[in-house]
């Protein structure tokens, strides 16, 4: 078998996309987190509470994660229909890794706007956070009719399909959406990642160095691009990458990990879809 097919989808970006870093494959990028905090229960909101102003919510976005879960679930008790709450809410909460409560609370949404893109794109996103995108290859399908022209959904759609092992129909919605956004650097990082996880070095290397060399490319969009170099025995060209982004430490474990993977053509390592947090 070959090194590079044994490397399996799992799952990126997201970040489902605004500013959006692919997915990108596990790659020892930091140290192991602890479990997510809790958000904060939101408290039952007076009578006479108002709505936060639009200059307020637009600072909230500048809170910590836990902060800014609780602003959110005070909007969203104060107004359980304000579609901009419930957003705010289930983004807040997947960026805290409440992946279920994500879920729950974009699906609250999903029940008063059905047709609203970008609700169904939050909810492609909250599926894929927590593991389950064959649930949320239908929204991404939905959004993908309503917006056509939007590269976010078939970004999403790909990542679904991936999640839900149907590689045909995943690799025509990456290249819908390299065909949307050709250069978007998340885009073409999650398409060439896709290639690298079925044995087609050549193609991903080449995908990501267009993407590496675009404005608005990532840490991430890099350190897949000294993955994919690495598990090819080309261990200077991966160091070199790797310095840029990380510190020696975490460099030496990672070039560790590489020289062992391109030694044998069992282990590998897995898709990570972290990606979908950061998209917008």
């Amino acid at each position: 078998m070959c090194r590079m097919s044994v490397l399996a989808a799992t799952a990126l970006a997201l970040g489902l996309v605004g500013a959006s870093p692919a997915a990108a494959f596990s790659f020892r990028t930091k140290p192991q987190e602890a479990a997510p905090p809790e958000a904060p229960a939101a408290e039952p909101a007076p009578a006479t509470a108002r709505k936060a102003s639009s200059q307020e919510r637009a600072l909230a976005g500048g809170l910590d994660p836990l902060a800014r879960a609780a602003f959110w679930a005070r909007e969203a008790n104060i107004d359980p229909t304000d579609l901009e709450a419930g957003l705010g809410l289930a983004r807040a909460l997947r960026g805290l890794g409440q992946t279920e409560e994500a879920a729950a609370a974009v699906q609250r949404m999903a029940v008063l706007a059905p047709d609203n893109v970008e609700v169904l794109l939050e909810l492609a996103r909250a599926q894929l956070a927590r593991g389950q995108g064959f649930y949320g290859v239908a929204p991404a399908l939905q959004a993908q009719t309503l917006a056509p022209g939007d590269w976010r959904a078939p970004f999403l759609l790909a990542m679904a399909y991936e999640q839900a092992q149907r590689d045909v129909e995943a690799l025509t919605a990456h290249r819908r959406a390299v065909q949307l956004a050709p250069d978007n650097p998340a885009v073409l990082s999650n398409l060439a990642m896709f290639q690298a996880a079925r044995g087609q070095a050549a193609e991903a290397e080449a995908l990501l160095r267009q993407a590496a060399a675009l404005p608005g490319a990532t840490a991430v969009t890099r350190q897949n691009l000294a993955l994919i170099l690495g598990l090819q025995g080309r261990m200077a060209e991966a160091e070199a990458l790797a310095r840029q982004d990380l510190p020696p430490q975490l460099v030496a474990n990672n070039l560790a990990y590489l020289r062992s993977a391109s030694q044998t053509a069992a282990g590998g390592a897995g898709r990570s879809w972290d990606s979908v947090g950061s998209v917008q």
